[in-house]
């Protein structure tokens, strides 16, 4: 299997079906509720995640890599995720004033 995220960036596009689709078919599931078992999630999820009304979280992504032994970079250029790396305010890692008045 070649490394996906040597392909060029324009044939991507997002789809989280192709990796919901890659999936079942690499570990030989027959449907999106036998994925949604392995996954174990309600069946829901999926269908909400093809529908795009649900985006592939974070902790999903990470069961995905335990029951499918893709690494995560791959998972995520199977959808269609080519950003390199996650960019985070610096607001967030920063205590509130509150807790900050508190603390004197």
């Amino acid at each position: 299997m070649s490394n996906l995220t040597e392909l060029q960036t324009r044939e991507f596009h997002y789809d989280p079906d192709n990796l919901l689709d890659t999936l079942i078919h690499q570990l030989h599931f027959k449907n999106d509720a036998a994925l949604s078992r392995a996954l174990e999630v309600a069946p829901p999820v999926i269908s909400k995640i093809r529908h795009r009304r649900l985006s592939v979280g974070a902790s999903l992504l990470i069961r995905m890599h335990e029951i499918s032994d893709y690494s995560i970079k791959d998972l995520r250029a199977f959808m269609g995720d080519r950003r390199s790396k996650f960019r985070i305010s610096p607001q967030q890692f920063k205590p509130k004033q509150s807790n900050l008045a508190s603390l004197s």
